[in-house]
């Protein structure tokens, strides 16, 4: 989506109850996305839609909401491709500052190379975002609880039901962190890293310039060996980690269905999000969040819960597709059934096709009729 399309839809901004707007943002959007190949190919992951907007507009739009006014979106893969989509910010009602990292820097790598781009002082917050994430937690309580605490950084924590999968960050009853733990078969806590940070800006200055530097196994530890003030803010609201198709599946369908929220989608609860110029054809099923892109086709008797079909694709008569993407201009012939599955860009899959269980087809690979695959 263009910027001008973009205009007209500024997302409605609420100051904290301390602070006047002017707080800074930084999102870290730059990594490769390979576990979201084939859809990655040719575009950023932070670029794909996602309920019919490009899924860093929803957390601009979330910034922009929160009241911020300043954002830095730190880009590297594909990194000119966003300005032509974003534009300068005028359509949240913010500025938006392009910064590009040329040599992979690690997470805290590339906070810190946005640091020249930044008017904050030493003392005043800065927002740091995962260019992967879609949370509809309170991003102003989380400024108010940093300013209150007088943290040098506070991070978003929700907690999880199995942290096996993930790092954990416990607390004392404080809200203080006291370790940062790698993956453990037993955790000792259910908190995790949510990817939402608080910096103090004299924090970012701090960060070792020019070199590889990971926020979650170099940054963080450091902090608490230093003494500062590492403060954890746990809200229990929405949280998805948006890293695989499976869950840029579920991403979208839950903004469609309403079980998410973002500002940047107005649209009421539905079982489908449909572009204008998409076209369903009379006997298709559509349902499940369900998101059908500009010039899409489904045609008659096709069944479609949970997907995305992006501009320009077809979807042959009578397929079934569950919880799959079918990405731009690619073609899903007759009666193919696609679950958990992934179709590139301008890529042809033939007649009667099953493709099940993470099965991927690259962008412009034909697939011929009758074929079966697996992940």
């Amino acid at each position: 989506m263009q910027a001008g399309a973009l205009a007209g839809r500024r997302a409605r901004r609420h100051a904290g109850p301390w602070f006047d707007g002017g707080v800074e943002a930084v999102i870290v959007a730059g990594g490769l996305g390979s576990r979201m190949l084939p859809l990655t190919a040719h575009r950023p992951k932070h670029l794909l839609p996602v309920a019919g907007e490009p899924f860093v507009v929803h957390q601009i739009a979330k910034l922009a909401a929160s009241g911020l006014s300043r954002v830095v979106l730190a880009t590297s893969y594909h990194a000119e491709l966003f300005e032509p989509v974003l534009g300068d910010g005028r359509a949240w009602g913010i500025e938006l500052i392009y910064a590009r990292e040329v040599e992979p820097l690690g997470t805290a790598g590339a906070i810190r190379h946005v640091a020249p781009h930044l008017r904050s002082g030493p003392d005043e917050p800065v927002v740091i975002l995962n260019g992967d994430i879609l949370s509809g937690h309170d991003l102003s309580r989380q400024l108010s609880w940093h300013q209150g605490q007088a943290a040098d950084i506070t991070l978003h924590l929700v907690e999880v039901t199995d942290a096996r999968a993930y790092g954990c960050v416990p607390t004392d009853r404080a809200g203080n962190v006291t370790a940062f733990l790698e993956k453990s078969p037993d955790p000792i806590s259910h908190q995790i890293n949510a990817g939402c940070y608080v910096f103090a800006r004299r924090v970012i200055d701090s960060i070792p310039v020019g070199r590889m530097v990971s926020v979650e196994r170099e940054t963080f530890p450091h902090l608490l060996t230093e003494g500062l003030r590492v403060q954890g803010w746990v809200d229990p609201s929405y949280w998805l980690d948006v890293g695989t198709p499976s869950a840029l599946c579920q991403a979208s369908s839950d903004l469609v269905r309403g079980i998410a929220t973002s500002p940047a989608h107005s649209a009421p609860p539905a079982e489908s999000w449909l572009s204008a110029s998409a076209f369903i054809a009379p006997g298709a099923s559509v349902r499940g969040g369900t998101a059908v892109g500009p010039g899409a086709k489904v045609e008659s008797g096709v069944r479609i819960e949970g997907g995305l079909i992006y501009d320009g694709a077809t979807v042959g008569s009578r397929s079934r597709i569950v919880d799959s993407v079918v990405g731009p201009g690619a073609v899903v012939g007759p009666d193919v059934v696609l679950q958990d599955a992934v179709v590139g860009d301008n890529a042809t899959v033939g007649a009667g096709c099953e493709l099940v269980r993470g099965a991927r087809v690259g962008s412009d690979v034909v697939l011929p009729d009758r074929a079966i695959r697996f992940s």
